[in-house]
């Protein structure tokens, strides 16, 4: 457990936060295959990523971590003597699915409790349609075993906007025969086509649609910069945003336009955020955000802006309770299939601080903003965003008492030195 107190000054200053998470994971699978060493600069170091340099080390790739950076270097993918863990890592599991469904070689792939209840069909079936032979426990769950099989190019539609379905079968279609065109109805963070493109993959985008040739030859870049995480960077955006006279600078941030959907909101809802310092690297922006205390309006969230923010609504929620009327998030049905059921997360932990702020009707979340805040005792319920989001509503209200708290190691292992 750990007890959170309430902010007594506002914050003031500059800050980094923890790397792109998303961006981490890709670049380290990317550059384990090839045999040409590449480093990683500013890699993240948690559980998710180390579960993911895990698995590629097993599969046959050396990884060395030098401070802040990794350098990989590939052997050609070869079989694991052992199930390949991908920890709680949603990411890891569904990525690697994609990959090892086009080798030569069986792999099962297994995860922790969480992972084993989080639904993986959405990524086995349209690899089913590509040829791969893939079985799951009751065709849904890990483990997922993997046998070799010869893939071909396909058209799919996403039936959900989901940039870890999208990038499994881009990592298969880099090793089928024939072209594949993935069609999304709303467009999912697209870090897993930026980086295919620095690696000179023959990748193209038509209005809603991205097809993946895979007769390119690709090749390795020396050097891949990580930017930091604007998942990491959220909870302290919303912490300035509601924390009267508050003025912070977090440096550095990875600002890609399918990921900054918060930026969006919290500004329709009043908040002064500005960006400065922009550049791009490998097709990534990158920026220092600055956020200025402003009092917030209430919001209204629907399905187009969603993919955009999804890791976000629950800190999101946070702002909403200190904003002026009631908000309403709709068509938060993803939110059910994370690390926790987020939406009923949010709902039972957050109404500990803010008693009868926060309700569901089906999959749509509604925050009275401005109700009396108490010091509560809440659970993270083993998810290291409700974590976090509750370390910042407790911070901005009358503090907490936070049990399974060291859940936020899976992405953001330092967060609460930021606090106590």
């Amino acid at each position: 457990m750990i007890k959170i107190k309430p902010a007594d000054k506002p914050l003031r200053g500059t800050i980094k936060v923890p790397p792109d998470k998303s961006i981490s994971h890709r670049a380290i699978i990317f550059s384990a295959l090839f045999n040409s060493a590449v480093e990683v600069f500013n890699c993240l170091d948690a559980a998710d990523v180390r579960s993911t340099i895990g698995c590629m080390q097993a599969l046959g790739a050396d990884i060395q971590r030098d401070g802040d950076s990794l350098l990989v270097k590939g052997n050609a993918l070869r079989q694991s003597a052992t199930p390949l863990d991908a920890g709680n890592s949603g990411t890891t599991a569904r990525l690697l699915t994609g990959l090892l469904a086009a080798q030569p070689f069986q792999s099962t792939i297994i995860g922790d409790a969480s992972l084993s209840k989080r639904p993986m069909a959405r990524v086995i079936n349209p690899l089913k349609k590509m040829g791969a032979d893939i079985s799951a426990r009751d065709d849904n769950f890990l483990p997922i075993n993997i046998k070799p099989a010869k893939l071909h190019g396909i058209d799919y539609c996403l039936p959900v906007p989901s940039a870890q379905l999208k990038s499994a079968l881009l990592f298969a279609a880099l090793f089928a025969d024939g072209k594949t065109t993935i069609a999304e109805p709303i467009p999912a963070r697209d870090h897993t086509e930026l980086m295919l493109a620095a690696f000179n993959a023959n990748i193209t985008r038509a209005g809603n649609s991205i097809t993946l040739d895979p007769s390119a030859k690709l090749s390795a870049p020396d050097k891949i910069f990580v930017p930091a995480d604007f998942s990491s960077a959220a909870f302290f955006i919303v912490l300035a945003a509601i924390i009267p006279d508050s003025l912070l600078t977090i440096e550095d941030v990875g600002v890609n336009p399918t990921r900054t959907g918060l930026l969006d909101v919290l500004r329709a809802m009043g908040a002064n955020i500005t960006l400065s310092n922009l550049r791009t690297q490998a097709g990534e922006p990158r920026a220092d955000l600055t956020v200025a205390y402003a009092p917030l309006h209430a919001a209204e969230l629907t399905a187009d802006i969603i993919p955009r923010l999804i890791d976000e609504i629950p800190i999101l929620a946070v702002a909403a309770a200190f904003a002026e009327g009631t908000s309403r998030f709709r068509d938060l049905a993803e939110l059910r299939v994370k690390e926790s059921d987020r939406l009923a997360a949010i709902v039972e932990q957050f109404n500990r601080i803010a008693p009868g702020a926060f309700r569901a009707e089906g999959d749509t979340l509604f925050i009275q903003g401005q109700c009396p805040t108490r010091f509560a005792d809440c659970h993270s319920l083993g998810d290291h965003r409700i974590a976090m989001a509750l370390t910042v509503f407790a911070t901005a209200a009358h503090g907490a008492a936070i049990e399974n708290q060291a859940c936020v190691d899976i992405s953001f292992p330092n967060f609460f030195d930021y606090f106590c």
